[in-house]
């Protein structure tokens, strides 16, 4: 079976028409957290791409201890806590202004001009000014925000690879000590360091993101000046938890949690992750079949 952005967006349809590298280990801890905990699983076992069924965890079964200095492996966040169709888990865009970021006046005013398929703020497919939309890559945090999927890690003794399902695309985060370039050109993924804040940590901070990109599926904006948190914690051997912190004092009046201990499962490393990719010919179907005749139901 072919897993496309078109089988992704006319679910979406479906729903709109239907009616620190500053020596701090842990992230604060936000205002509601994730009602998910480390290393659930789904109900059922699960299928890999090549439709092998890999068995879940037997429920209550202690895991080893964490390697130390290792995130290495293919981690899996379920079938649906990794979607955050309406915004960074949280800070969903879902009507409460208790949700909503700190913004700037000059954050505000972007924000507002942005016109999101998700959340509270949503608008109907061929209205949408999403850049991803156009092709665009989705940049950084976002690629932690929206459609977090399977996700490899591989690590190499200078630097750790981030393999994403969705969109099939890669990052490199450094290791090896160096510091941020004096003059750096802006990225769609940005220039990433790492380093281990304790034995089990690698705390990521990413800057020079490409400012054409939003912070995630809400429409959040960001400047040149943004820098992006991460900490990567391995609980044990077979659980990991992701939380992301958005700083950038041109756009929010303080830094704020995106995502707070998003768990991941450890699978087994002859598990195959399967296709999410961007494709025109699957984007222009899905407009012809579904986002025109939704957005302009008289144009037809």
């Amino acid at each position: 079976m072919r897993i496309s952005r078109v089988a992704g967006q006319a679910a979406i349809v479906a729903l709109l028409v239907a009616p620190l590298l500053h020596g701090q280990v842990e992230p604060p801890r936000p205002t509601e957290q994730i009602p998910l905990s480390a290393g659930s699983e789904t109900p059922e076992d699960v299928l890999d791409g090549w439709h092998r069924t890999i068995p879940t965890k037997v429920q209550n079964q202690k895991s080893a201890p964490a390697p130390r200095h290792d995130i290495g492996g293919t981690w899996d966040p379920g079938p649906t806590n990794g979607i955050q169709g309406s915004g960074a888990p949280n800070r969903p865009d879902d009507g409460n202004p208790a949700h909503e970021p700190p913004f700037t006046p000059l954050g505000l005013e972007l924000m507002q001009r942005t016109k999101p398929t998700g959340g509270f703020r949503s608008v109907l497919p061929g209205e949408t000014n999403d850049p991803m939309d156009q092709g665009d890559p989705q940049g950084m945090p976002r690629e932690d925000l929206y459609e977090l999927r399977v996700t490899q890690i591989v690590q190499m003794p200078e630097k750790v690879l981030v393999l994403y399902t969705f969109g099939r695309v890669w990052r490199v985060i450094w290791t090896d000590g160096r510091d941020f370039p004096t003059n750096m050109e802006p990225r769609w993924f940005g220039w990433s360091i790492g380093k281990w804040v304790d034995d089990t940590t690698l705390l990521v901070e990413t800057r020079g993101v490409d400012e054409r990109t939003w912070v995630d599926r809400a429409g959040r904006p960001h400047s040149a000046d943004m820098r992006v948190l991460e900490w990567f914690h391995r609980v044990d051997r077979d659980h990991l938890e992701l939380s992301v912190e958005v700083d950038d004092a041109k756009m929010y009046m303080k830094p704020w949690v995106a995502s707070y201990k998003m768990p991941f499962n450890l699978r087994p490393p002859d598990y195959d992750v399967r296709e999410m990719i961007y494709a025109p010919s699957d984007e222009n179907e899905y407009h012809r079949l579904l986002a025109d005749p939704v957005s302009k139901p008289n144009s037809h």
